[in-house]
């Protein structure tokens, strides 16, 4: 299960749940820990890669929604 429902305030932020799984993973991962490269860095180099593709696929519904009710208030 997800850290995320284990006693975690609301967020608010859309997919803010994903967001702190994956901040977490990269924080407690082996490249940020033991080689002190930066969160960022690690992320680039494919750590936690399952959860930033989760991340990104909710993050992009959430355009994809944004941009059906665009289209549509063209027409």
């Amino acid at each position: 299960m997800p850290k995320y429902y284990e006693d975690k305030e609301e967020d608010g932020r859309a997919c803010g749940g994903v967001r702190e799984d994956l901040r977490q993973c990269l924080l407690e991962s082996p490249c940020v820990l033991q080689e002190n490269k930066s969160p960022k860095q690690c992320l680039k180099e494919g750590h936690c890669r399952s959860l930033q593709m989760t991340f990104f696929a909710c993050k992009r519904s959430m355009v994809s929604v944004c941009g059906v009710f665009s289209a549509s208030s063209l027409s």
